[in-house]
């Protein structure tokens, strides 16, 4: 039943040409256009693969769990292993930072075949090694899931357009159903883990991320799903899971410090 529901979704017709999706594409190569979309990056993989991600927190970054997990092992990658790289255009990032934590959504697994259920659960976080300053990135806040009409907007990094990124300014959601969101936008590998952009008054708000694409006989068909409580439920995780500050002693010698007066309290971190 749930494969069946994914080749329904697949099977959307598109209602934009592929003539239009291209006029709709600008990419942001200077300042002045980053201005506001700062805050998507290319997360490297090594030198190997890349994907899309979005900064939710100065120092959080919401993607695709298939982007987050080692395929060879299914487990997230190590910390060092990807990096985070805030509006980088042709090889100039506002901010690289190294991602330290990964946490995915309990039900992905990397190697699973593609169906709705693995589309519903593509979800990870990544904590940064420090927090990227406002002033440099503002972070997206979540949409509430309520989207008016089924305009939508998408900013990623993709093959052939990976050295800046891409915007397109208008692409349209074709259904929502069973946590998932089936859309016309033109994606392409390297796309994976974009957030999907929907309007809350003048700003735009991260309605869900990009799992995967289909092709039918009239074009593209993207999907991502409904965030829900995801994102809240990864933020967790991530703290309970996050590592132990190391606890560091400092040695006080007797007649140290005799200027001043009272009993001295040692803290764990050493303060």
């Amino acid at each position: 039943m749930k494969r069946f529901l994914l080749t329904a979704f697949l099977c959307v017709s598109t209602v934009t040409t592929a003539a239009q999706a291209q006029s709709d594409k600008r990419k942001l190569t200077d300042r002045d256009d980053l201005y506001g979309w700062e805050a998507i990056g290319r997360l490297d993989v090594g030198t190997e693969s890349y994907c899309t991600g979005t900064l939710i927190a100065q120092d959080l970054v919401l993607t695709a769990a298939h982007c987050a997990l080692d395929k060879k092992t299914g487990n997230p990658y190590l910390p060092g292993e990807v990096t985070f790289r805030a509006g980088l255009s042709h090889d100039e990032a506002l901010a690289e930072r190294e991602v330290v934590q990964i946490v995915a959504h309990p039900d992905y697994r990397v190697n699973d075949p593609l169906t709705a259920a693995s589309v519903r659960a593509d979800v990870a976080l990544m904590r940064l090694d420090s927090p990227i300053p406002h002033s440099v990135a503002n972070p997206f806040a979540l949409h509430d899931g309520r989207a008016q009409g089924r305009e939508i907007s998408i900013a990623s990094y993709g093959r052939g357009r990976s050295e800046a990124i891409t915007r397109e300014r208008s692409c349209r959601i074709l259904q929502r159903q069973q946590g998932l969101i089936s859309f016309n936008c033109d994606i392409t590998f390297g796309s994976s883990g974009s957030a999907i952009l929907a309007k809350n008054g003048s700003r735009w708000q991260i309605l869900s991320v990009v799992s995967a694409v289909g092709v039918d006989r009239r074009g593209k068909v993207g999907y991502g799903m409904e965030l829900d409580d995801i994102v809240s439920e990864l933020r967790a995780k991530l703290r309970s899971t996050a590592p132990k500050p190391k606890a560091a002693i400092r040695r006080l010698q007797v007649g140290a410090d005799k200027s001043s007066s009272g009993a001295k309290f040692i803290s764990s971190g050493g303060g």
